[in-house]
């Protein structure tokens, strides 16, 4: 597997290029800002970019459609696209990519997780979760469906899954489900009610705890 966490810009923007090395084909994640870019790394390495897929809709994962599919040719895959239901598997060579519908940061937010024998699948995980941190929601069922999103659908996989967010904001570029399950403030909430409480309070969380 070829797997490359690319800084795009933005506000510390993630792009992802994910490669098989038999069949050369290719899948490019949210490129946004620097999508030439990504298109460079993926032909340095003779890749074909045969799928563009977005976490989520917002500008700033998805602004670089246009230039990656005027340039590929590739078939674009987004939650909002409704060409993907949860738990779906595409092929790409011997990787397997399972979509995961994640709503809550959006409504049309998903994970994508690539697996391959014998190693610890990547999860792409946007703005669902980040390095000790969730995305940002509202209070009310926005929350409530993100809550949903991380204990139903994240927190059931192994715990070595790696764990490679959307934005560099936590205190390391990437994480595993187990380490995010130990430490996470937000996972470590026991209800609901106390994950919103930390939501409305994190500012003053994040002062007190000392995280930046």
């Amino acid at each position: 597997m070829i797997f490359e966490q690319i800084d795009v810009g933005g506000d510390r923007n993630f792009a992802y290029l994910l490669g098989d090395e038999e069949t050369g084909h290719a899948a490019v994640i949210d490129p946004s800002y620097r999508p030439e870019l990504v298109l460079d790394r993926a032909s340095a390495q003779d890749l074909t970019v045969v799928y563009l897929l977005n976490t989520h809709s917002h500008y700033d994962h998805s602004n670089g459609n246009s230039i990656i599919l005027a340039r590929t040719g590739a078939e674009f895959i987004a939650g909002r696209s409704g060409s993907i239901k949860d738990g779906e598997v595409r092929s790409l060579g011997s990787i397997e990519i399972t979509f995961i519908l994640t709503p809550g940061h959006t409504t049309d937010s998903i994970c994508v997780l690539a697996t391959q024998p014998a190693m610890p699948g990547k999860l792409i995980t946007g703005d669902t979760l980040f390095v000790g941190k969730v995305g940002g929601t509202g209070y009310g069922a926005d929350a409530r469906a993100e809550y949903d999103s991380l204990l139903q659908k994240l927190l059931v996989l192994p715990d070595e899954t790696e764990v490679w967010p959307g934005h560099d904001y936590g205190v390391k570029p990437s994480s595993t489900i187990g380490h995010e399950r130990r430490t996470n403030p937000f996972l470590l909430r026991e209800t609901f009610e106390q994950f919103v409480d930390l939501k409305r309070n994190w500012i003053q969380y994040k002062r007190e705890h000392g995280i930046a």
